[in-house]
């Protein structure tokens, strides 16, 4: 058996290093030789000592190795050494010059000024207060840092995890992590309950504990919101309870009771279904926004429809126009009604009628307000009104610099106490909208605001939790026009076409020529990723003149697999964005981001700061699906620099890394809401889940210019007789329903 021996050196050179997990391989001085040492040794760097310890192995190509077992980082003691640790970088703020003047300054006692006393900092030439107090807290933050690395490192947790473990819990980190690891499940993105119930075993976590059964709530409850479900059926959760925890069932039980009593979950009785549970921010959405579109649907309006026809005479002579008797009956709706849902598919005029609606009510005086859920959707919407449009998020008032509102839990500056100053809100592209979004829009309307919803209930239903657009239509309260006539401009796009033969079941048009949907037959992956790389790269740019990162979109059904969007943008990567000894990197787990790369945002941040480059304005908070472009990485700072909507930079501490992906290729889920000039969509076998048609009428509706399909046509055949639906467990049908009875009963009893 090899012994365990321990030494003492300077790494003179990090031959290699994975950022990810910490594994490096570095040249170790010692007293009298260099040695190679291999092994887990996060966050080292050149010029720091290290004592290390671990066995000696041979490697059959690079020789005698010191396998290591556990290091510990020594600081040093000589005022040489600690001036070669200050330069090489390891503190952020300091570079070889600044560490020059401290050491100079305070010699051997800097390692003590910096940790005890950095304000002391600040009387060396160029180190403000603000400065050296940052350098103090870095160096602090360091040490405990290192300690938090070394603890998690044994459970199997990255460096990159355990530094966004440290953000959430400080100081406290290891004294939190062992009183309750389920922590790391409900307050860490990333680590998810199966992780944290094996740290919490390896800590003697009693198996039928309080804090085992709540956090296994929370997580079923939160994976039933990420497929669309607002709550669960008792006996279904109970069920997944049972098989993920394998205890009785009495203390599971006793959980969910703790949790109801500390309101973190809620009960909803329902005659069918039995007992429904909630994660309580979820029932208390479905109630607001049940209560409040009931509010709002109270106004009725009889307009004048002599004036009403004159005006739509005079709107049609402007415009050049005729409006169809759905389209007539549409804005008349829209006049009439406190809420107004219009919806039909690509083609049927949807814009048209918004854009009548606007000036109807402009004349009239009244202040009218445009928004969408994503950035796309918004652009799209002002460019095709002539008005500006703005994000849900930014016409909440979300996270701008003037944003003072300091209640707990309260995201956005407009809710009931400072409601939005319009009296028509028209909102476009509302299929996409989830509960959680819904609630807080409707919480920033006055009562008198009128609501004109817009959108396709045939796409994919929102992201997020809930059902809002088709539980809307499913009530009744609501009056619903839906547009089914194709008007002869659009009925000329192939994609128009198509997009209707897929949504009643047919088989989309492949074979012709010259029109704006083209079909090209590949029969395996290699095929058919070649292909797309062609096309990216040489036959759309030189035929159409596209820009590949600006005009071109890559839409897949899935993921993973072969032809899965993390292949396909490890692919699209080398081709349109190639290594280059000029663009800086960063490894992030099974990919590299480099300089230039186009990015998306996966989940919302709401408390990432961006600041609009030719101006001063500056803001708070980038939501999932945008999408950008890598400017720059800076190593030295740790941070990666993304420019979004053109002119709009938000930095990514490389400890946040995980919220951002790749997107050359992205999945239909993720491009809702967005339009783009050329769409390029992989048919290939992947999960039957996921092969379904209105997965590929959303994917062909995202393209306003050009699509072309690269795959099967057998796949494209079984996508368009999949009329799967999933079905989403989602209480607002009902809740409004409910509304609806309770004031017609109301109603009745007043008259009597």
């Amino acid at each position: 058996m090899k012994q365990l021996i321990t030494l003492e050196g300077t790494i003179e050179q990090i031959i290699f290093t994975n950022e990810e997990n910490g594994y490096t391989v570095c040249e170790l001085s010692c007293s009298d030789e260099n040695i190679v040492a291999v092994g887990y040794m996060p966050f080292v760097k050149e010029g720091e000592i290290i004592k290390v310890t671990g066995k000696w192995s041979v490697h059959p190509e690079y020789g005698e190795q010191l396998k290591i077992d556990s290091y510990e980082k020594i600081m040093p003691q000589t005022r040489d050494a600690i001036l070669k640790y200050l330069s090489s970088g390891v503190i952020k703020g300091i570079g070889p010059s600044t560490a020059s003047r401290i050491v100079e300054k305070f010699g051997e006692e800097t390692f003590e000024v910096i940790k005890n006393n950095p304000e002391k900092l600040s009387g060396i030439k160029g180190i403000s207060l603000e400065r050296a107090l940052k350098i103090g807290n870095e160096f602090r933050e360091q040490n405990e840092l290192r300690e938090v690395v070394m603890f998690l490192q044994k459970f199997g947790i990255s460096p990159n995890f355990a530094a966004k473990i440290y953000k959430v819990f400080g100081s406290d980190t290891i004294k939190s992590i062992m009183q309750n690891p389920y922590r790391l499940a409900d307050e860490i993105d990333g680590i998810g309950f199966k992780k944290a119930d094996k740290i919490a075993s390896s800590l003697g976590i009693d198996p039928a504990s309080e804090f085992r059964v709540a956090s296994a709530v929370r997580y079923l409850l939160m994976e039933a919101a990420a497929s669309g479900h607002t709550f669960l059926p008792e006996d279904i959760l109970k069920n997944g309870l049972s098989k993920l925890l394998g205890i009785d069932e009495e203390p599971i039980s006793h959980g969910i009771m703790r949790m109801i009593f500390d309101d973190k979950i809620r009960i909803e009785n329902n005659r069918e279904e039995g007992r429904r549970i909630y994660l309580t921010p979820f029932l208390i959405a479905e109630q607001n926004v049940a209560r409040k579109i009931s509010e709002l649907c109270s106004v009725k309006i009889q307009p004048d429809m002599n004036k009403f026809d004159k005006k739509l005479r005079n709107i049609q002579i402007e415009e050049g126009i005729i409006f169809a008797d759905m389209q007539r009956e549409a804005i008349y709706q829209a006049l009439c009604n406190g809420v107004a849902i219009i919806t039909g598919g690509p083609g049927t005029g949807k814009t048209t009628i918004i854009k009548a609606i606007i000036s109807l009510y402009r004349n009239d005086g009244f202040k009218i307000g445009l928004a969408a859920p994503t950035g796309r959707a918004a652009e799209r919407m002002s460019l095709a009104t002539g008005f500006e449009a703005k994000t849900i998020h930014r016409l909440l008032e979300y996270g701008y610099e003037d944003y003072e509102d300091t209640r707990e839990n309260v995201p956005f500056k407009r809710h009931e106490g400072n409601p939005l100053d319009v009296d028509i809100l028209i909102v476009d592209e509302f299929s996409m909208v989830d509960i959680l979004l819904m609630n807080h829009l409707l919480k920033a309307l006055k009562p008198s605001t009128r609501l004109i919803l817009v959108g396709d209930a045939d796409q994919l239903p929102s992201v997020g939790p809930g059902n809002v657009l088709k539980d809307l239509i499913k009530s009744g309260m609501i009056k619903v026009v839906c547009l089914k006539e194709i008007f002869r401009q659009a009925a000329q796009s192939l994609i128009v076409l198509n997009a209707h033969r897929i949504n009643k079941g047919e088989m989309p048009e492949l074979k012709c020529k010259d029109k704006d949907f083209f079909y090209i037959r590949r029969e395996t992956p290699h095929g058919i990723i070649s292909t797309i790389v062609d096309l990216c790269m040489r036959r759309l740019p030189s035929y159409y003149g596209y820009d590949p990162l600006r005009d071109m979109q890559i839409i897949a059904p899935s993921r993973k697999g072969a032809v899965g969007i993390l292949n396909l943008n490890i692919e699209l990567q080398k081709a349109l964005n190639p290594h280059n000894s000029v663009k800086s990197e960063k490894q992030m787990r099974d990919y590299v981001f480099r300089e230039g790369d186009k990015v998306m945002q996966i989940k919302n941040n709401y408390d990432l700061i961006w600041s609009r480059k030719n101006d001063d304005i500056s803001g708070r908070g980038i939501f999932n699906g945008q999408c950008g472009v890598i400017e720059a990485i800076d190593h030295e700072q740790q941070l990666i620099k993304v420019v979004f909507d053109e002119d709009k930079i938000a930095e990514y501490d490389f400890s946040i890394l995980d919220e951002l992906e790749m997107a050359y290729a992205m999945t239909v889920h993720k491009s809702q809401g967005s339009e783009f000039p050329a769409v390029i969509i992989p048919a290939y076998p992947c999960s039957h889940f996921l092969m379904t048609r209105n997965l590929l009428y959303t994917a062909v509706t995202r393209a306003k210019e050009l699509v072309v399909i690269v795959g099967m046509e057998e796949v494209i055949a079984h996508m368009v007789g999949n009329d799967r639906v999933a079905l989403r467990y989602s209480g607002l049908a009902e809740k409004l329903s409910a509304w609806e009875r309770w004031q017609d009963e109301r109603k009745y009893i007043k008259k009597d």
